[in-house]
């Protein structure tokens, strides 16, 4: 059984930086993509950004492009979301999520296409 663990969620000022870190353990295979969502009070779950974990490949919804920055540590089979510039509109609970993929696959942009969640890891910013 997969299991996804969220940390490094906390306060931080607007114009300030976090980094999340999503940690897999129970792979089966060494093809497989994470991804990072997040779902504000009152808002639906989005889709941020994923990656697949061998060939590196990466999605950003326009929200985040150019402040945040997805990667991963394969040999720890760890994703990390550097996130920089944080705004108000930024605060959520963050989720990471897995599928397996095949060699050339993508990542996932949409829910349903993930196998596994992560418990969560809440992302306050203060204005």
């Amino acid at each position: 059984e997969v299991q996804l663990v969220e940390s490094g969620g906390g306060l931080v000022r607007a114009g300030g930086s976090l980094r999340l870190s999503c940690a897999a353990s129970g792979l089966s295979f060494d093809e497989y993509a994470i991804g990072w969502f997040r779902r504000a009070p009152g808002k639906e779950r989005e889709m941020v950004s994923c990656i697949v974990s061998t060939d590196g490949g990466t999605y950003y919804s326009t929200s985040v492009k150019g402040r945040f920055t997805i990667s991963s540590d394969h040999a720890k089979d760890t994703v990390y979301l550097q996130m920089n510039s944080l705004e108000p509109e930024d605060a959520a609970v963050y989720f990471c999520a897995g599928h397996y993929t095949y060699t050339g696959g993508t990542c996932g942009e949409m829910e349903y296409q993930y196998d596994w969640w992560g418990q969560g890891t809440q992302v306050t910013v203060s204005s």
